[in-house]
């Protein structure tokens, strides 16, 4: 008998003594934990089971009978006791009819068949069904690509129809909320999108009216799916019924390229899929980690990407208002910086920046003697779900590496009162704007240097000495550490605009500009991962690739908030398997 291993993503979750059933799937016995329903128990067996109602993170309300499976209980003797094989195995007793795999709980010696005639013979009536009233409009509905019903009718479908009638017409192309488009024609019933409203965002505003054939998904009078999840009932919806606004008609999914990588506008970091092609985003979904996000994501958070594909992207290195070379750039900074003393600069640093652009931010700072430095917070309500109390996806990363103050913050008055009595003249601006710490125009441009690295134009940047023009995080790749303490990656999805160029780079070369030659500067994305665990202690023993696609937990002093964040589905408890595995009763 086998026992099925806990998966290698929740390895680093504790444990606890779990009782194992023992079932047979396919002919296979196996292990799994008590309490374990069995569409999961076959998932794990490697036996997929259809289904469209069902979602791992929401209640099983069993209507849409995709999943029937054909399952038996143990063979009882005279005494009661379930009969043997020569193998020690029950012997099975099957049922005349099918069960519902999503909704039904294992339990000792209970045994499953996923393929047999009966199985398929009811996958293909189910389909039938769901296929009577539902329009051919595949070609024009963003779901093709990615559409359960497309898949499982070609699967498990029978290829024709016996249906003459005419189809059930009902409203297409509802607006139901401010991103949310409604196609009820397409709506299979499925009711994910009402569950997730009611036992995810807390706000229950869908629901089924009328009967029968003619059951319609809508809005309840007088309200409107607003909330600020809404978007994730797309995600979840097996078919086109709900759609995004943003995305509606704008591109096929399967022309698409998904990166990996993760949310930066606040300090949760939820973990994404970034959707793109030709160098253009089309839209970013949610990417399932039950260490972070569970699988969902706000909507303000995914359709904030769009600044991104801006015509007025800063595209090339500036010095004193006119285009140059990045070379011509670098060795002004350099020159402005070495020439000043250090007692009259001060760097503005970002939260929004990576490990590693904060990491040589420090060796920078190290280099010149730098001793006003500082981040610009983002104190912010939160949700109490998945918006953090800080607007900041990397606070964590600025302090392990010492460029913000302790509290972050906590230096930036005396930075700004230093540039207005004359006594700081230098300023650095690296990801922020300046005006936002109570700068005016008029005193950065009484600096005699204010070097600005940005993405798009800003008060700063029209006051700047030199402009250096960075990459936003879909074009770059690197890490930082959430609110929580964990360690999670950027990955690099689009090529930035012009000149624009990776942030590390470009401390990298004014590093060496500074402070050439040098042997300590990295010059390899590796080389300044190498350096970073070597100086860093939580880093240690680490490198880029072993923060790995769920990320890493860092056990850090001044941790506030441990753990995911609240009201996230936790990560279930692997429990302990036997080696061999036990015999059934």
């Amino acid at each position: 008998m086998s026992a099925i291993a806990p998966s290698a993503a929740l390895a680093s979750s504790p444990t606890t003594e779990i009782p194992l059933i023992n079932i047979q799937i396919d002919g296979q016995w196996m292990q799994f934990p008590k309490g374990t329903r069995l569409i999961e128990a076959c998932k794990k067996a490697g036996k997929f089971i259809p289904h469209y109602c069902y979602h791992p993170k929401l209640s099983s309300p069993g209507n849409c009978r995709m999943c029937l499976v054909e399952i038996g209980t143990p063979k009882l003797g005279p005494d009661r006791k379930p009969l043997l094989d020569s193998e020690g195995h029950p012997l099975i007793a099957w049922n005349p009819r099918p069960a519902i795999s999503c909704a039904t709980e294992i339990s000792e010696g209970l045994a499953v068949r996923t393929d047999s005639p009966l199985v398929r013979e009811c996958r293909n009536a189910v389909m039938e069904f769901l296929l009577i009233n539902h329009p051919l409009d595949c070609p024009i509905c963003d779901q093709a690509g990615e559409c359960r019903l497309q898949e499982f009718s070609v699967e498990f479908g029978k290829g024709e129809s016996r249906f003459l009638e005419e189809k059930v017409k009902k409203p297409k192309q509802v607006d139901i909320g401010r991103h949310i488009i409604l196609d009820d024609e397409r709506c299979i019933l499925c009711s994910r999108c009402i569950r997730f409203m009611q036992e995810i965002a807390k706000e229950d505003v869908l629901g089924f009216v009328k009967r029968g054939s003619y059951t319609t998904l809508t809005v309840y009078p007088g309200k409107r799916l607003d909330n600020n999840y809404s978007l994730n009932t797309v995600d979840i919806c097996p078919v086109g019924a709900l759609t995004s606004k943003d995305f509606r008609f704008k591109m096929r999914v399967w022309f698409l390229k998904e990166t990996k990588s993760i949310d930066v506008n606040c300090g949760t970091g939820c973990n994404i899929l970034i959707g793109s092609r030709e160098n253009t985003i089309y839209r970013i979904t949610p990417r399932e980690n039950d260490f972070v996000n569970s699988c969902w994501m706000p909507d303000s958070h995914r359709l904030n990407f769009h600044y991104l594909m801006r015509e007025d992207r800063l595209k090339s290195p500036k010095v004193n208002g006119l285009d140059t070379t990045w070379k011509s750039a670098i060795s002004e900074a350099s020159h402005l910086l070495s020439s000043h003393p250090s007692s009259k600069i001060a760097i503005l640093a970002s939260a929004r920046s990576t490990l590693e652009e904060l990491f040589l931010i420090k060796l920078i700072i190290e280099l010149l003697g730098i001793q006003q430095h500082d981040i610009l917070p983002r104190p912010q309500s939160g949700d109490g779900f998945l918006i953090a109390p800080d607007g900041n996806p990397n606070t964590n990363g600025a302090r392990l590496t010492g460029v913000a103050a302790n509290p972050p913050g906590a230096q930036l008055e005396k930075i700004v009162t230093a540039i207005r009595n004359g006594s700081v003249s230098g300023l650095l601006s690296l990801g922020e704007d300046p005006t936002k710490i109570g700068l005016t125009d008029q005193e950065l441009q009484k600096l005699n240097f204010l070097i600005v690295l940005d993405i798009l134009p800003n008060r700063s940047t029209a006051a700047a000495t030199i402009v250096l023009p960075a990459c936003g995080f879909a074009e770059k790749r690197g890490s930082m550490i959430n609110l929580y303490g964990r360690l999670q990656r950027l990955n690099k999805a689009i090529s930035p605009p012009g000149n624009a160029r990776d942030d590390w780079e470009i401390y990298r070369d004014l590093l060496f500009s500074l402070n050439s030659p040098s042997t300590t500067t990295p010059r390899t994305f590796e080389e300044l991962w190498k350096l970073m665990a070597a100086k860093l202690p939580p880093l240690a023993g680490l490198n880029f690739g072993k923060i790995g696609d769920l990320g890493f937990q860092l056990d850090l002093p001044w941790l506030e908030h441990k753990g995911p964040p609240p009201h996230s589905a936790p990560a279930p408890i692997p429990p302990k398997m036997p080696q061999n595995g036990n015999k059934s009763p």
